[in-house]
């Protein structure tokens, strides 16, 4: 594992959150949001989580892959692995596999 100096943390700090706020848009187009979990700067592990709609969207598990992990693996060089969850909600407030946030109101 590398050993980082002060600087260094911080640069890697900076870098990996403002490439998380680059991507929250558009998930939170769709009702959800991109949450920053955890993250060894030294190691190079991302924990990261989706929430809000994402929790009942079928195709989260794409997004984690296809888009958080494959962007910040391919940004940051020093990442080496991207874990990503996704918040758990018994909200009916969701309507599965949509990919979009839907108020109850309107679907009911």
């Amino acid at each position: 594992m590398e050993v980082l100096n002060e600087e260094e943390r911080i640069e890697r700090a900076e870098d990996l959150q403002m490439l998380i706020d680059m991507m929250r848009p558009a998930v939170q187009s769709d009702g959800g949001d991109l949450a920053l979990v955890d993250a060894d700067l030294e190691a190079g592990i991302i924990r990261v989580q989706l929430e809000g709609a994402c929790s009942s969207c079928a195709i989260s598990s794409s997004t984690l892959e296809g888009g958080v992990k494959r962007i910040l693996m391919d940004r940051l060089e020093w990442v080496t692995e991207v874990i990503g969850s996704v918040e758990e909600s018994d909200s009916s407030a969701f309507r599965q596999g949509t990919g979009g946030w839907v108020p109850r109101s309107e679907f009911q």
